[in-house]
């Protein structure tokens, strides 16, 4: 090896020492420190596994405004941003819609108050809804936070002094095989299985032995000296207010640490007859999680079978303890692998098969918080989380009084348009979207979910008396707009009597029906096999895909899968689609803003007051004109329309005339000093301007071939041949649909040639 492989390799190794500082965090720390970081920062020491959970889910999910919040006083739902949750840093992510948002976020805030040890959160949904992938990633967060500053909490560890452990004169004697014992594998005493040795300092005496139960080092202090330590350390806030009178910290002053702990410090108190050398003794060390070791998070599939040893001890430990305190009815060394998830998590996946077993283990220790081991009573506090397919539950039918310690919260499939779209996006990457024209992705989404509502509607039936008149925006039985609800979106469409009807108790009963809906229809699984097989089928690089290819291949779908789409559904679906193109393509052309109408007005006064053919100056803005019976025509056109006969073309140039000439010019202009703005005329000629113009935005161009040529030819050498007036509204056109609505040049192109050759301004007159 040369030098510089070896300088590299040193350079490596130094880099790694100083980047590497996992271990300096794990130190324990004495009783005396642990006193005063509780001092400074009481809210996060003194902590259970529910109060550090709700924390978690707190720190990484946001409430941000939705609209519902400004058209609903109080509309009982908060749109959360769980991305941070569930997606972040997540090799499969999983998409929280609101529903599912809101009921998770409820449950977890009902998690910080009272006892909730005596209770299992169940989450029950049907096959396909992401609950194994929504579970891996709550834990995984959760492992995460547990160990940083943050999520930190701290657990107890013994550093039994063995000179200070003496009877009388004679120290305790020490073999030389035990000096030399250390727990091999786990330097920070982590693991706590039949593989645990007590580690020993041969330099200084020294014995640690850690809680095998995790418990917090304050609950080693007498309870009836728990509140005037905590009223002398804590100083008067909120906080110290909470923690003397909520039930969710009534475990600092009620709960024991485990019975080894208990023992351990009465054998102390009665060899040392001085409490400050017994808590000399007590050292605090951060609670570390890792699920693959089973430390604080023990997560159990169906297929795992039971391990035939429950009941653990360490006969070496044990042998050790007996020879410290030469007494072996004292400290009874025995413990369960619950043990190992006391205050922390312990979670089934899939109540099936050995888990069936599991389950009714956890009868007992969700009902008393206790566990039997051999003659000791083992307290158990943990957090217990299932999955439940629907066709389990039977599997716990048999269990009556188990009915009042579940908790179950639905996980049903997604019923936010948004939230299933970002489901693709994720599975076949962010650049699909630029495959499709707009709203068509979203309208995939639709179908999907579509299948997942119930058909009827008594809420909405009970606020919408005739769902005929929103025909273009939606399907009878109004699925389209209870899907726009339970996205979190008020429609624009809904008229202004709908809307104020649409109070909180109304919007809540809608609500709720979400508690029945998502349990059929596509699962999670079925729809993204059909977006692979829609995707792959028409997807290309010359076209978008389309509304027609989407109705085209539902329409096509096996039949098993099109019995699952509501009857006329996707005609409705369509419809919206045509209405929603055709105002895109009409606000698109409706450029004309204030200024722009004024300036029309302006140019078409001047010009009625010229011969034809004549070059001349505006009167009101000083742009030059060409007066001819086109130009003249161009602003008629979003006057009146372009299909009004000549006569009516003649009188309204003469009126304008006659007014300008007899009434505007000689009396508000000359004599009231009026500007052009504030006469008459002008405001007669705008008011009709912007009517027309909003009505008959299309009407010019409709039947225009050379308008429709004009938008195939755009970004072409053969659109430079077409009349300037028609360029001009063309490149506006496209470039509103472009910057508004997200459209590509071709995407626009395919959406204005969609609405004319479908004559969608006819079938929406």
């Amino acid at each position: 090896m040369n030098i510089d492989t070896h300088s590299l390799i040193d350079e490596t190794f130094d880099r790694l020492n100083r980047s590497i500082t996992d271990y300096q965090r794990h130190k324990p720390i004495s009783f005396e420190a642990f006193l005063n970081v509780l001092k400074d920062n009481p809210s996060q020491v003194l902590r259970n596994v529910f109060q550090a959970f709700h924390d978690m889910i707190k720190s990484h999910v946001v409430e941000i405004e939705s609209e519902l919040s400004a058209d609903l006083e109080h509309p009982g739902f908060v749109k959360y941003d769980c991305t941070k949750l569930f997606v972040e840093d997540s090799e499969n992510p999983y998409f929280t819609d609101m529903l599912f948002g809101n009921r998770f976020m409820r449950e977890m805030e009902r998690l910080r108050h009272g006892a909730q040890q005596n209770r299992i959160y169940i989450f029950y949904g049907p096959h396909g809804c992401g609950k194994s992938t929504f579970l891996n990633n709550l834990l995984q967060k959760f492992e995460t936070y547990s160990n940083t500053d943050e999520g930190l909490r701290y657990e107890i560890i013994w550093r039994l002094d063995t000179q200070k452990l003496k009877k009388g004169d004679r120290p305790i004697s020490i073999d030389t095989f035990e000096k030399l014992i250390t727990y091999v594998g786990d330097p920070n005493n982590q693991n706590h299985g039949e593989g645990f040795r007590p580690f020993f300092d041969q330099g200084s005496g020294y014995l640690e032995i850690p809680c095998v139960s995790h418990d917090n080092p304050f609950l080693v202090v007498p309870k009836d000296q728990r509140r005037l330590i905590l009223d002398e350390l804590i100083k008067n806030d909120e906080f110290k207010w909470r923690l003397f009178t909520e039930k969710e910290y009534e475990w600092v002053f009620n709960e024991d640490p485990c019975t080894i702990c208990s023992s351990i410090y009465q054998s102390l108190l009665e060899r040392l007859e001085n409490p400050k050398e017994v808590f000399n003794m007590l050292y605090a060390r951060p609670y570390n999680f890792n699920r693959r070791m089973g430390s604080g998070i023990s997560v159990f599939n169906p297929g795992d079978k039971p391990l035939k040893q429950n009941v653990l001890t360490n006969e070496m430990l044990q042998n050790r303890i007996n020879m410290l305190f030469q007494d072996s009815n004292l400290i009874s060394y025995v413990y369960s692998r619950f043990a190992k998830i006391n205050n922390g998590i312990y979670a089934l996946m899939d109540v099936k098969s050995h888990n069936i077993e599991r389950m009714v283990e956890l009868h007992n220790i969700i009902s008393e918080g206790l566990h039997k081991v051999e003659d000791a009573e083992e307290r158990v506090d943990a957090l217990f989380i299932a999955l439940m397919n629907p066709e389990d539950k039977r599997s716990i039918r048999d269990f009556p009084s188990f009915a009042d310690r579940i908790q179950y919260i639905d996980i049903p499939y997604v019923l936010d348009i948004n939230t299933e779209v970002k489901i693709y996006l994720n599975i076949f990457g962010k650049h699909i979207r630029g495959s499709f024209l707009p709203m068509v992705l979203e309208n995939f989404a639709r179908v999907i979910i579509g299948s997942r509502l119930k058909k009827e509607s008594p809420a909405l039936k009970d606020w919408i008396k005739d769902p005929k008149k929103y025909r273009n925006f939606c399907d009878e039985q109004l699925v389209l707009l209870k899907m726009e609800l339970f996205s979190g979106q008020i429609p624009k469409w809904l008229d202004d009597s709908d809307i104020k009807s649409l109070d909180t108790k109304m919007f809540k009963k809608i609500i709720s029906e979400s508690e029945i809906d998502g349990m059929h229809g596509f699962s999670g699984r079925d729809a993204i096999k059909l977006f692979d097989r829609f995707y792959s089928k028409y997807a290309r690089e010359d076209r978008f895909i389309s509304m027609s290819d989407l109705c085209l291949f539902f329409n096509k779908l096996e039949d098993g899968f099109k019995k699952m789409i509501p009857e006329y559904f996707l005609e409705s679906l369509l419809t919206m689609y045509d209405y929603s193109v055709l105002q895109q393509v009409k606000e698109s052309l409706y450029y004309y803003n204030e200024e722009q109408i004024s300036r029309d007005i302006k140019h078409y006064i001047t010009a009625v007051t010229h011969e034809d053919n004549a070059v001349v100056d505006c009167i009101f803005t000083k742009d030059p004109l060409h007066v001819t019976r086109e130009f003249l025509e161009s602003i008629e056109n979003r006057m009146l329309s372009e299909n009004s006969p000549e006569q009516r073309r003649n009188d309204l140039r003469n009126d304008v005339l006659k007014e300008y000439t007899t009434r505007t010019l000689s009396t508000e202009i000359m004599i009231e000093d009026k500007p052009i703005e504030e006469t008459k005329l002008f405001q007669s000629l705008f008011d009709r301007y912007v009517h027309n113009l909003k009505e008959q935005v299309l009407e010019p161009f409709i039947h225009n071939n050379n308008f429709r040529q004009a938008i195939k030819d755009f970004d072409t050498d053969e659109f430079k041949t077409h009349d300037k007036r028609i360029k001009k509204d063309v490149t506006f056109l496209l470039d509103n649909l472009s910057r508004k609505y997200g459209y590509t040049f071709q995407g626009a192109n395919e959406a204005c040639i969609y609405v004319i050759d479908n004559d969608l301004a006819k079938k929406f007159k």
